[in-house]
């Protein structure tokens, strides 16, 4: 069987890191921990599940730690996890299987990483990450933020997927002061990174300046596919704020250009005529949702409801709208299978319900 080191970067995580290890503990074979400044009882913890702990002094640079962890690994293959990340059960047993089967030829696993939850715990919002990397091979950790490895060589995708579930928020500034600090610099930002500067700019409600980031780094067309498609749905989301909806409609409309049709792109566009109460183009943008194939392993952010649950209720209300009750039940219907015990879906049911005891239906 091949050997795995777990491989972390770590501060002041003290109300997380004991779970992230405990779930993780007896599936690796070293646990490697590079601190870059606590000043809690992170070492306190890690010691405790027997880690290898070095010090690493941060220099706003995600992957320059990263490298440092993946330094001190010894064995075939590095694991990484962030400190609020965690193992459930099931995804526990599908790693042991998954690190049983491994075979050496192997360089990369892919795994899901769930990172939105609604209040049932479903997950809202997942992607696939290079989580298991085989280690001296000369792959490394690139970008001062949003850090990616760059893959090559046999790349496998697995279905035990990493949790992320944070008990506090964290430095939401970080990221944001660190593509600026670059930038004040004169520092190149790859286009992968200008991407997420772009994201970041619009988290941080700057629309403008975002959507110039967003609109250069789709200029150069230097980008990711992922990313390019991803980059259209935020410029419309910029220009939505920035009150111009046609062109936010362009925008989503210029995700064709790169690839089918994504159902969360088509849900976007659904939600434009919906909002402007025009039934009919915006049932017509729902049924393509559902009728979108999703693909995890293309790698970008999947919104999982997209692909039944989002499209089903508002086809519900659409049609509703339209008259046509009957086919609106069977929508609300169809949403059940997706989420049984979803609020609307409840809702919508008393809602027929109270149209048959009325003789409207």
């Amino acid at each position: 069987m091949v050997t795995i080191s777990l491989c972390m970067i770590v501060r002041d995580e003290e109300d997380v890191l004991g779970r992230c290890l405990e779930s993780v503990r007896d599936l690796v074979d070293e646990i490697i921990i590079v601190d870059t400044g606590s000043t809690d009882r992170t070492k306190e913890i890690a010691a405790q599940f027997e880690a290898r702990l070095f010090d690493f002094v941060w220099v706003d640079d995600f992957a320059a730690a990263r490298n440092a962890a993946f330094a001190q690994a010894s064995c075939d293959y590095c694991l990484w996890l962030d400190a609020d990340d965690v193992l459930l059960e099931a995804d526990r047993k599908k790693f042991a299987q998954l690190k049983a089967d491994l075979q050496p030829q192997v360089d990369v696993v892919m795994l899901p990483y769930n990172t939105g939850f609604d209040e049932q715990g479903n997950v809202t919002f997942s992607y696939y990450r290079e989580r298991i990397v085989k280690n001296r091979v000369g792959m490394v950790w690139q970008g001062a933020v949003h850090e990616v490895i760059i893959t090559h060589g046999n790349i496998i995708y697995g279905d035990c997927a990493v949790t992320h579930h944070k008990l506090k928020p964290g430095d939401a500034e970080r990221n944001l002061r660190i593509f600026e600090e670059l930038r004040q610099r004169g520092g190149w930002l790859e286009p992968r990174q200008q991407f997420y500067y772009g994201r970041e700019l619009y988290f941080h409600g700057r629309f403008a300046e975002a959507l110039a980031v967003l609109q250069q780094f789709l200029k150069e067309d230097q980008g990711w596919r992922e990313n390019k498609i991803d980059a259209c749905r935020h410029c419309a989301l910029c220009l939505y704020a920035l009150e111009q909806p046609e062109q936010a409609l362009a925008a989503l409309l210029a995700s064709f250009i790169y690839d089918l049709p994504r159902a969360e792109i088509c849900c976007d566009i659904g939600r434009h005529f919906f909002e402007r109460q025009l039934w009919e183009q915006a049932a017509y943008w729902y049924i393509r949702a559902l009728t979108c194939q999703r693909d995890d392993k293309r790698g970008g952010f999947v919104l999982p409801d997209a692909y039944g649950f989002i499209p089903s209720l508002q086809l519900c209300v659409c049609y509703d709208r339209l008259g046509q009750t009957h086919r609106a039940e069977c929508f609300n219907r169809l949403a059940a299978r997706f989420k049984p015990g979803a609020a609307a879906v409840a809702y919508n049911e008393a809602y027929f319900a109270g149209l048959r005891q009325q003789g409207k239906m």
